[in-house]
């Protein structure tokens, strides 16, 4: 459903999620903050951010697709639990598996595999992310920390946003990287001409990722990388951005090689002091079946 908004001279200088809230009765806030960080929302042709101080004659585009059913029910989804105890659970997350269900969405998802293991775990933050401290792309495998109270899910996500916790992920990436570390510092926010994508743009948000080779093919390399922030798609766009896209990558790769894995993109490591007692506990995951046969393909060539 697409709604057109002009901007009035009463309303010139009002942020735009309050200009929407206070047109239309029947959205929320909080919704209306979704809709502009998934890019349903435009001014003049362009993503914004909530925060958009409107103007006068500015033409506002709200385009949200209709509303699938949404159920949040408990789903059997056999999850690898690496971990688990009466405040957390570690999961290590195939690819393929949504971490989060949407309000444009109905898919089955890992909350509705957790619903199944974790009691009471609707009642831990956010209605449709409960007790998602940190998320996973779709496609992305590896693994992913989830909260079993509310204490949990602050302290690890203040964790994450000061930087107290350990992140590593495997690439394959396109192209042979010819340096053996490096730091990608630049800001990530909506592409402003595909707005579900994510780009490098000027304003954006901070963001760095830490890249090290672990070995060189004739047309790929195999790194790691450690990430200092946790934006939307970070290391997918930061290596699109220096020019080595993550293999295989549907949305940020050169080509659709490799389709139906998606990108060749793993958290292999996870650190994190404990919510309670305060202890260090680090977990590390092997690669996927299908990750380890390329990297086997391709050392026989």
């Amino acid at each position: 459903m697409k709604t057109r908004f002009n901007v009035t001279e009463e309303e010139h200088g009002k942020r735009l999620d309050i200009m929407l809230v206070e047109r239309n009765k029947d959205w929320t806030r909080t919704q209306i903050k979704q809709w502009i960080d998934e890019a349903y929302v435009t001014v003049n042709g362009v993503s914004s951010k909530s925060s958009y101080k409107v103007k006068v004659k500015d033409v506002i585009i709200v385009d949200v697709p209709d509303a699938k059913p949404l159920e949040l029910e408990a789903v059997n989804l056999d999850l690898n639990i690496v971990y688990q105890d009466d405040v957390l659970l570690v999961i290590d997350k195939p690819s393929g598996l949504i971490v989060h269900p949407s309000s444009t969405s109905n898919a089955v998802t890992l909350v509705h595999g957790l619903l199944a293991e974790v009691d009471d775990l609707k009642d831990i933050g956010d209605r449709l992310r409960p007790g998602i401290v940190h998320r996973l792309d779709k496609d992305t495998s590896g693994l992913m920390v989830v909260a079993k109270d509310k204490d949990a899910l602050l302290y690890l996500q203040k964790a994450l946003k000061e930087h107290k916790a350990k992140r590593e992920y495997i690439a394959l990436v396109e192209g042979v990287v010819p340096h053996q570390k490096g730091k990608i510092d630049a800001p990530i926010g909506r592409d402003p001409k595909q707005r579900k994508n994510m780009s490098v743009v000027q304003g954006g948000k901070p963001s760095i990722t830490h890249f090290e080779v672990i070995e060189r093919f004739p047309e790929q390399t195999l790194i790691r990388c450690r990430l200092e922030s946790g934006r939307t798609h970070q290391i997918r766009v930061h290596l699109k951005y220096i020019g080595f896209p993550v293999y295989g990558d549907p949305k940020y790769g050169r080509k659709k090689t490799d389709i139906e894995y998606g990108q060749f993109l793993h958290a292999e490591r996870l650190g994190f002091n404990h919510p309670k007692s305060k202890e260090y506990l680090e977990f590390k995951s092997p690669l996927p079946d299908y990750f380890e046969a390329k990297l086997t393909e391709l050392r026989g060539r």
